[in-house]
């Protein structure tokens, strides 16, 4: 469990500092000062900034900086991320040139959208790396001339729920070593194997991480293909590499086709609402993420890689939603100024925005519930251990 905590504060970190330092730089950019930047959230701990006469000085704690022309670099007590404090980010100091209330609409909502525009660098750069050092593939014909295939299984990426698999313990991303002792070559000898033993216990061997465990699972018809089967989804998986140069353009092509299918999911999910289809994705909270990550790390660091690579896109997605506190709230508001020619009253789009982090917070809540439910069995484990 204290891996899976680590392992979440880091990769929540990597993401929240991407997404603020993409804010900082495009400000920094436009001319536009910020106030402070800092490694984690406030309270500050220390920070280190210029004062007018170019000399580098320390600030400690909380103490308000007011001989600083430029930037306080500062470390704060909650890590959890990072955070940046634009001049003018609430509409003040509008007649000051380097306030961000001073800027064209047009610039105004390239800093709004920096962040997220970082999250996306930041995936295709996670992406493109994994490529360089071998990421995990489906191996289903696709892939592009000059890759490199190494470690080929036979991977779980499926279980069917109340199913003899589910019922035995298997979980996404296993691997399956053997049955009675035979390895395949593919999933589809492999099907065929276990279709041509229905209600036979076979012994399966499955690869966990670093551990190799024993089952005793027998096949039975699935309602879903009419064969038999014991209710997994499996794919054949192997690790791809590529040279860095076409690493490069495989981690930014796969960047762009993933937020792509993560729009359409989102998409379809927020129609299904509107329609009255109800959530026919499984949605999860920090909980759920955290228990993701801790489940992820324990398949080594490149599916960590990949993982946070994905969170990363999904961030930005999210982030972008024409929703009150959030950028792309923030980018509504800028595109309604210039339709009206005048900007929103500063009272009315601070109190819309409150009303939505609000509204968001609530969502978070109750998201955080159902994981808290859903993975029930673990905090009972935490807590038997603990006492």
């Amino acid at each position: 469990m204290l891996l899976t905590i680590i392992t979440f504060i880091i990769v929540l970190s990597v993401l929240v500092f991407a997404h603020e330092l993409g804010h900082f730089l495009t400000a920094r950019r436009f001319g536009v000062k910020a106030e402070e930047f800092g490694f984690g959230f406030p309270p500050r701990a220390f920070g280190v900034y210029k004062n007018p006469e170019g000399k580098w000085k320390f600030v400690w704690g909380g103490k308000e900086v007011a001989d600083s022309p430029e930037t306080v670099y500062s470390i704060n007590w909650l890590p959890l991320g990072g955070f940046v404090k634009i001049k003018g980010e609430n509409g003040e100091n509008e007649s000051e040139q380097d306030s961000f209330a001073s800027r064209s609409i047009g610039q105004r909502a390239m800093m709004l959208s920096a962040g997220v525009v970082m999250n996306i660098v930041l995936a295709a750069i996670l992406i493109s790396a994994g490529f360089m050092m071998g990421l995990p593939q489906a191996l289903d014909g696709s892939l592009d001339s000059g890759a490199r295939i190494s470690d080929r299984k036979i991977q779980v990426v499926q279980v069917v729920k109340n199913s003899p698999a589910e019922l035995a313990g298997l979980q996404l991303g296993d691997t399956i070593l053997s049955i009675d002792g035979n390895e395949f070559a593919d999933f589809e000898e492999l099907q065929a194997y276990v279709n041509a033993r229905i209600g036979k216990v076979l012994d399966y061997r499955i690869g966990r991480g670093a551990e190799t465990l024993a089952e005793k699972i027998t096949p039975v018809v699935m309602a879903e293909t009419g064969r038999g089967g014991i209710g997994i989804a499996i794919s054949e998986i192997g690790l791809v590499r590529y040279p860095w140069q076409l690493a490069i353009w495989q981690g930014v092509k796969t960047t762009l086709i993933l937020t792509w299918a993560i729009m359409v999911a989102f998409y379809e999910l927020i129609k299904g609402l509107i329609f009255g289809q109800g959530v026919t994705a499984d949605l999860s909270g920090p909980v759920g993420i955290a228990t993701l990550t801790g489940q992820v790390a324990r398949l080594g660091f490149i599916y960590l890689l990949q993982f946070t690579a994905l969170l990363s896109i999904n961030l930005a997605v999210i982030n972008f939603f024409p929703f009150p506190a959030l950028d792309g709230g923030r980018v509504l508001f800028l595109i309604i100024e210039k339709i009206k020619g005048s900007p929103v009253k500063k009272e009315v789009e601070g109190a819309i925005h409150n009303i939505g982090f609000a509204l968001l917070m609530v969502l978070v809540l109750v998201v955080t519930f159902r994981d808290i439910n859903r993975f029930s069995n673990i905090f009972n484990n935490i807590w038997d251990k603990i006492f």
